[in-house]
């Protein structure tokens, strides 16, 4: 993807924040657009070497729900605000897929990846949110 591609999926995001069409914290919608890109990558790990984390589930993008996520990450403080962006990823991957109103979308399949994602973030997250505080070793 490329920046202006990032840029505009990011202040997409920030919309649909807005609008209450997904969840996020005052501070996302209000944060100016050089901030957000600064912080929000996207899918996957900011600092994999391979971007194997597709921005994808069964064709629909979901990459404004991990931009939101990687803004969570970014303003927590402990353990609490990590679960707390945890299960508010969860909830916007799965407002995303109910949205979707393509003549035919797999919706169990897709619930059942976006609930794999929340379980990978949720296991294998803590070391991206404690990067994001300077306090990972």
């Amino acid at each position: 993807m490329t920046r202006d591609q990032r840029i505009e999926n990011i202040l997409r995001a920030q919309d649909m924040a807005r609008l209450g069409i997904l969840f996020a914290p005052p501070s996302f919608k209000n944060a100016s657009p050089e901030l957000l890109l600064k912080v929000c990558n996207g899918c996957g790990a900011a600092h994999a070497k391979i971007d194997f984390v597709p921005e994808t589930i069964y064709m629909l993008y979901v990459g404004y729900a991990c931009f939101i996520h990687d803004w969570g990450y970014y303003m927590g403080k402990d353990i609490l605000d990590k679960e707390e962006t945890d299960r508010v990823f969860l909830n916007n991957l799965l407002r995303l897929i109910k949205l979707d109103k393509r003549w035919y979308t797999p919706k169990r399949l897709m619930r059942r990846r976006a609930k794999t994602y929340y379980k990978m973030v949720h296991w294998f997250g803590g070391p991206a949110f404690w990067r994001a505080k300077g306090e990972y070793v």
